[in-house]
């Protein structure tokens, strides 16, 4: 009699898609949420982020701090250039427009009122060139580690404001060797390039999710900022040019509210005896706050909106 034994029965195949349990979006969410899973790279909350940012400030500072000593690092004269650079071009503009075009005539004090159109314009113009690379040209940074985006673009508008106290030192020296000394009115500059420095890194932030998108943006900057400044009254008085009746009212306003303007004169106003209240726009003060309020806080937050997108693609 021959004894039959059982077959053991077949492995069951716990891989195989249709013993797998079956969720719904929403049974899902609840499973990852109940063992603390969240989605990587999703966009946290507008007071997170700020929290975060804060967290890394000591990060922002020395990836500032580390740029602009790497700046300069590779020439001969180092981080004299940081003060070279804008008076070579305030010597250019000084020959070409003050002697070649005369819009030196009828401008007291016009070095000083060159230079510091100039000293105060570069700022300007360096915190938004540098946003449109502050993603771009840290892709690898970006990819690598897991952090506030923004710190880049706020650490960028950092380095161009340690690079303005640089400059200021030797536009100090300039203003005393026209005969512009130090007096009261000198501390009105403290809160105008604080307002300044706002706006700027808020148009920096607008720029760096510009040019992270559509990196051709980058090339089309250097552009627009120099008509910019030729409408910013940089090399000449914009009080001189819109005197009259030759200025249309809409066109009188627009370069009266133009923000590199309104911070170049308030500067000039502050550190130069000859550039009087007279020459400023109306509600300056008012004007400079608000375009710094604006773009500080609008920037930012146009930024963050899209913080989960840098990087990828």
């Amino acid at each position: 009699m021959v004894s039959q034994t059982a077959a053991p029965p077949a492995p069951v195949d716990t891989a195989s898609p249709d013993l797998l349990p079956v969720y719904e979006p929403g049974e899902l969410a609840a499973l990852a949420a109940r063992h603390g899973l969240t989605v990587s790279g999703a966009r946290p909350t507008l007071g997170a982020y700020v929290r975060q940012l804060w967290g890394r400030r000591h990060f922002i500072t020395a990836f500032a701090t580390a740029k602009l000593t790497a700046q300069y690092s590779q020439a001969k004269l180092g981080q004299i250039w940081q003060i070279m650079t804008p008076l070579l071009n305030a010597t250019v503009y000084y020959f070409i427009f003050g002697i070649l075009m005369d819009t030196k005539r009828g401008v007291p004090d016009f070095v000083p009122f060159l230079v510091t159109g100039v000293f105060i314009w570069t700022f300007t113009a360096s915190s938004i060139t540098a946003g449109t690379r502050a993603i771009s040209g840290n892709t690898g940074l970006v990819r690598a580690l897991h952090f506030p985006r923004a710190s880049l673009p706020i650490a960028l508008a950092i380095q161009q404001l340690q690079q303005l106290l640089f400059s200021l030192a030797a536009l100090f020296m300039i203003l005393l060797a026209f005969g512009q000394y130090p007096s009261p009115s000198w501390l009105l500059a403290i809160p105008a390039l604080t307002l300044q420095a706002l706006f700027n890194t808020g148009i920096s932030m607008v720029m760096a999710r510009l040019a992270a998108k559509t990196p051709d943006i980058a090339q089309l900057t250097p552009f627009i900022l120099r008509t910019w400044m030729y409408a910013s009254g940089v090399m000449w008085s914009l009080d001189h040019l819109l005197s009259g009746d030759r200025v249309p009212r809409l066109v009188l306003l627009a370069l009266e509210c133009n923000p590199a303007a309104v911070y170049i004169d308030l500067v000039r106003f502050a550190l130069i005896d000859s550039f009087t209240g007279a020459q400023l726009p109306p509600h300056v003060w008012a004007v400079a706050t608000g375009w710094a309020l604006v773009c500080g806080i609008g920037g930012f937050v146009f930024f963050w909106k899209a913080e989960e997108r840098y990087g990828r693609g």
